[in-house]
């Protein structure tokens, strides 16, 4: 079912959540958005989320440099997290902008809701291209090509330049296969599948030196091991051990000169013996992030959607603006008890 919705200065046609069934027509979706790309002849703006992790550098990178080989003019106003510059020319990445240049198209990537996108303004689009992997998009723009089955958006991404005019070279392959990565946890996560594996190999023969790039993606600053010395002293267990979870202060954060890398410190207490619910929450001016990441059979993404947001099952996130640390742990540790109580027929 197809309704409109009010978006970017004018309406455009979306796909309701009620009717996935363009969803099976995958290889239809990629013409389409490669067509679409292909006939555009004005700028290109490409945009993810706010604190763009991997896959969101690592799709939008990718694509930007696969337009560039078709002739097109592609902005992508993006700062990434220190560990992930490596992947970046010099001059590649744009600082935000104010307003979208005339006739341009927005290719929004690894956004599951329209709010999260930054980097740009979404006011003034002549067409709006969605492309992502998050289960809870709500499928906004012209254009929406939302693969809630693919690990990462890059791995979509690797799909669409194949049916691009284009030659797979070591540029356009190192990114995807770090967005792909860095969202599979270098292929340690529950969403590492064949497809997943496939990709990846056809990413390496095209020139992505994988053993390199997990090496590059894991490369931190001394700070970043010195805080989380201090961010462990948090560690707080809850539900006969199921639930782990761990909190980074402002003052932490100032004091060590940490900021975006921090996020990767749930990994570190999702590997507890016994935990199958780990919820890091980061203290910020207005807010405090949380993300979580979940074992089968339980979800990350009920726990954030209770909280407001979304993500996938494994992993998943939410954003509690105007909440103190201390009033947040209390949300989010009531979210994470109802998930594990759910499974266990309470």
């Amino acid at each position: 079912m197809l309704h409109w919705t009010r978006f970017a200065g004018g309406y455009h046609r979306t796909m309701s959540l009620m009717n996935n069934a363009n969803e099976a027509d995958y290889p239809g979706k990629l013409k389409a958005v490669a067509d679409a790309l292909t006939a555009w002849e004005g700028p290109i703006v490409l945009a993810a989320h706010v604190d763009p992790d991997g896959d969101a550098l690592g799709s939008t990178l990718a694509l930007k440099r696969a337009l560039e080989d078709l002739g097109k003019t592609a902005l992508l106003p993006l700062e990434p997290p220190p560990f992930l510059a490596f992947l970046c020319e010099p001059g590649e990445l744009s600082d935000p902008l104010e307003a979208l240049p005339e006739h341009c198209m927005l290719a929004v990537l690894d956004v599951s809701d329209i709010s999260r996108i930054d980097g740009a303004p979404t006011e003034g689009a002549a067409f709006v291209l969605n492309i992502d992997h998050h289960g809870t998009n709500d499928r906004f723009g012209d254009l929406a090509l939302v693969q809630p089955g693919a690990a990462a958006t890059a791995q979509i991404i690797k799909d669409l330049i194949d049916v691009l005019p284009v030659a797979w070279t070591e540029k356009l392959a190192t990114p995807c296969l770090t967005g792909i990565m860095t969202d599979t946890g270098t292929f340690r996560y529950t969403n590492t599948n064949a497809d997943v594996l496939n990709a990846a190999g056809d990413l390496m023969a095209a020139g992505a030196a994988y053993t390199e790039i997990s090496d590059r993606v894991q490369r931190r600053p001394a700070s970043y091991f010195q805080m989380l010395g201090r961010v462990m002293e948090t560690l707080e267990m809850h539900e006969d051990g199921k639930i782990s979870m761990a909190h980074v202060t402002q003052a932490l954060r100032e004091a060590y000169g940490e900021d975006d890398d921090s996020d990767d410190y749930v990994g570190a207490i999702r590997y507890i013996e016994g935990v199958e619910l780990a919820l890091l929450l980061k203290e910020k001016d207005d807010a405090v992030k949380v993300s979580v990441r979940a074992r089968p059979p339980y979800s990350a993404q009920n726990v954030a959607v209770a909280l407001g947001g979304g993500g996938h099952v494994a992993a998943a996130g939410a954003k509690l603006d105007g909440l103190g640390l201390t009033e947040a742990k209390e949300r989010v540790l009531t979210a994470a008890q109802a998930e594990i109580r759910r499974h266990e027929g309470h």
